[in-house]
């Protein structure tokens, strides 16, 4: 082998390593931008219906398991306890949501879907599959997959991250 052939064969490998590098720089800012679209994209859907960001998620999470407590929801949607008691004040107001206490611990309030917020389950659905069509509009069906697959491992690893000490 050639000292010219050596000396390309170490500049590609430069070359691959600055752009991998350019690569993970980038990395963060594409996944917050891409999330922020998506999250204005389903705001803007859901605005007709009287939703607001954020309380699509609270309404799907007690469509799963009504009667949480507004820590429980918090802790669920990953957000701090006096955002969540805020958005369950503005939700109540709204109709979509009852604060009951606890029959068994009075010191205990939970948080209970009213029928308008079981009605607007059908419009939050809607709203996701918009969004989702939308945002992987020119990818396949394997393309999807992957992207999911890989932001599920990115998930993993950060959660793995902030457990250890």
């Amino acid at each position: 082998m050639s000292k010219k052939d050596k000396g390309d064969k170490k500049n590609k490998a430069g070359k691959k390593k600055d752009a991998n590098e350019a690569a993970l720089r980038e990395l963060g800012p594409a996944i917050i931008q891409a999330a922020r679209s998506l999250r204005t994209a389903m705001s803007h859907s859901l605005a007709e219906s009287g939703l607001y960001a954020g309380q699509d998620g609270v309404i799907q999470a007690l469509a799963e398991e009504d009667g949480l407590t507004p820590g429980l929801l918090a802790a669920k949607l990953g957000v701090k306890a006096p955002t969540m008691t805020r958005t369950i004040g503005r939700m109540e107001a709204q109709g979509f949501v009852e604060r009951r206490g606890d029959g068994g611990d009075g010191r205990l309030t939970k948080v209970f879907l009213t029928d308008a917020g079981r009605t607007s389950l059908d419009t939050i659905h809607a709203a996701n599959e918009r969004c989702e069509q939308q945002a992987t509009r020119g990818l396949s069906g394997k393309d999807v997959r992957q992207l999911v697959k890989l932001l599920s491992v990115i998930e993993e690893n950060l959660q793995a991250e902030n457990l250890e000490p």
